[in-house]
């Protein structure tokens, strides 16, 4: 199975739903999902405030492209603050995270197996 096709459609009508770890600080908009694997085009959303230390180090076994469409936030393991218009990809196994901001972020997100 693949992502299911779609023409061009107003992203605001895909509602928020609570990611991973259930913090409402947290959320995402699933644009495109593979049934069977998982993997998911997303929008992700921490609202200001917004902390993933609770959920760790991440680390998945699957591709990850992210790009910051709006705030920033820190990532504590690496002690580094990425911002707006910054982008990185991640092979599966590549750890990252966990976390925090204080203005909020938003990120578009990939993801995919190889």
């Amino acid at each position: 199975m693949s992502k299911p096709e779609y023409e061009f459609f107003p992203v605001t009508e895909v509602p928020y739903t609570l990611c991973p770890g259930d913090d409402p600080k947290i959320t995402q908009r699933i644009l495109a999902k593979d049934p069977d694997s998982g993997v998911a085009t997303r929008i992700l959303r921490y609202e200001p405030g917004a902390d993933s230390t609770p959920m760790g180090v991440q680390k998945h076994d699957f591709w990850e492209e992210v790009y910051i469409l709006e705030g920033s936030f820190y990532d504590i393991t690496l002690g580094q603050t990425f911002k707006a218009g910054e982008y990185a990809c991640r092979p599966p196994g590549m750890p990252h995270g966990p976390w925090h901001t204080d203005e909020g972020v938003t990120t578009f997100e990939v993801r995919y197996r190889a």
